[in-house]
């Protein structure tokens, strides 16, 4: 185990002189005459602990305080005075000493007692902070990749909602990271030392998820053999996370309202009604309005969760983050699989940004899996991508566009995507030339592109020009 090391600054010798005799077995001891000297030794040296008086000649002790918590790894500072009161005492604290004792009642036990505790404190605060550093890493936002306008305001949200009690409910297509999204808001929130119980709603016929979220007496049921705590009671104090909601039946839709507007529930079995602290996360990639109006989703319980929503975008409607994902994707499998691959060719991200990606960011990562098991060199090559990626991906002419759009083959979104895309092709990446063909102002072909996660891209560049240098 490391000695720490503790600097005592005292003006008189016996003082400091006595106190390193009683502490040097249990630490490794300096002393310091004033303030200036115990500041040279300071900017020379690390320590754990500061043991500084308050009256010196020259610069007093919280003086001296005050510029050893600006130091980048500040050392523990207790300040020792003959003068003691509440006042100085609050002073002290206010100028960032971690604690204060009187000389007039000093005793050395209780000193090294104070000191220990102190250490121990720090210790702590430093482990609870790097705790939270990994978890950040492995749930926060650091796992969702993206530099394009419209993942940005995804970040946005996420750091908006996360500290509040709000439901939440993540939309988007199958792959586009919802999960992710759920786990980084669980893990900014003031819940985070709570769990984040998850329900893949899809995966339990109606007939269990009932009692998987709500729990069910011994009994209650043919095979329910012992009770058992629901998915609702396990997340106390936590965050529930529902996934794919879109899937559940009519029954639970209704305990499920119940629930949001109350917090209370019974278990299966039971008539006993029970309360439960937390917060809802849902997610699906289904159209939930549109389910109500058809009347197979129940319009107030579709209300009541998407209090705030949030929309991931496909990853066509970003393709400017390709690149970025496909080189994160590529380092963290290199690196599991024991391989010295380090980029993509030209070609290979060529045909990466120019394929729609139906499976999203996760069959991108199945993608770039799979040409860094085939990959033979230290740069993936086209050959090594699948199949499927090879598929050419032709961008209708406008008149093309407009004429699926009317028949009602495209989308009002995916119609005004392709336009943004054709017109700057056309233009050979000149905004002003593309904003006049499609009759806006360069400004609003700015915003569109924004939204729409283009503004590195267009149709006539390079790999080169729209991909940042190989890791």
């Amino acid at each position: 185990m490391i000695t720490p090391t503790l600097l005592i600054v005292d003006d008189e010798k016996s003082t400091r002189e006595g106190l390193r005799a009683a502490l040097e077995d249990k630490f490794d001891v300096y002393i310091a005459e004033d303030a200036a000297t115990a500041w040279q030794l300071l900017e020379k040296e690390s320590f754990d602990v500061v043991l500084t008086d308050l009256r010196m000649a020259g610069e007093d002790g919280l003086r001296l305080i005050k510029r050893a918590k600006s130091l980048a790894k500040p050392p523990i500072c207790i300040l020792m005075t003959a003068y003691g009161s509440e006042e100085l005492a609050v002073q002290a604290l206010k100028e960032g000493a971690d604690d204060y004792i009187s000389k007039g009642k000093l005793q050395i036990d209780e000193l090294e007692l104070r000191i220990q505790r102190s250490l121990k404190k720090q210790s702590l605060e430093v482990e609870n902070q790097q705790l939270h550093q990994r978890l950040e890493q492995k749930f926060g936002l650091t796992n969702i990749i993206g530099e394009s306008g419209i993942i940005r305001e995804v970040f946005e949200r996420i750091q908006a909602v996360a500290p509040l009690p709000t439901t939440v409910l993540i939309t988007g297509e199958s792959g586009t990271g919802k999960e992710l999204v759920a786990k980084a808001i669980h893990q900014l929130s003031p819940r985070a030392k709570a769990p984040l119980v998850t329900v893949h709603c899809a995966a339990l016929p109606a007939t269990l998820l009932e009692a998987e979220l709500f729990g069910h007496e011994r009994g209650a049921f043919t095979g329910a053999h012992e009770r058992r705590l629901g998915r609702v009671e396990q997340a106390q104090g936590g965050t529930l996370f529902l996934d794919e909601i879109g899937e559940i039946d009519a029954t639970t839709q209704i305990k499920l309202l119940r629930f949001l507007g109350e917090r209370t529930f019974e278990r299966l079995g039971s008539s006993k009604t029970l309360t439960s602290d937390v917060r809802l996360i849902a997610a699906t990639n289904k159209d939930l309005l549109g389910l109500a109006r058809e009347g197979k989703f129940r319009d107030d319980l579709y209300y009541r969760l998407s209090v705030v929503p949030i929309h991931l975008p496909p990853l066509r409607d970003r393709v400017g983050d390709i690149p970025l994902l496909a080189n994160v994707f590529l380092r963290e499998l290199a690196k599991d699989y024991g391989k010295s691959v380090k980029s993509f060719a030209t070609e290979a991200l060529e045909l990466m940004l120019h394929y729609r990606w139906p499976g999203n960011v996760r069959e991108l990562r199945a993608a770039v899996e799979h040409a860094l098991v085939l990959c033979r060199g230290d740069q993936v090559t086209s050959r090594d991508l699948p199949p499927a990626v090879h598929t050419p991906v032709v961008i209708p002419t406008e008149m093309a566009t407009r004429q699926a759009l009317a028949t009602g083959k495209l989308t009002m979104k995916e119609a005004e995507r392709q336009l943004l895309i054709h017109a700057l092709r056309e233009a050979e990446g000149n905004r002003t030339v593309a904003a006049d063909k499609l009759g806006v102002s360069r400004r609003t072909l700015h915003r569109r592109l924004h939204e729409f996660g283009l503004e590195e891209f267009w149709g006539g560049a390079t790999a080169a020009q729209v991909i940042p240098a190989p890791l």
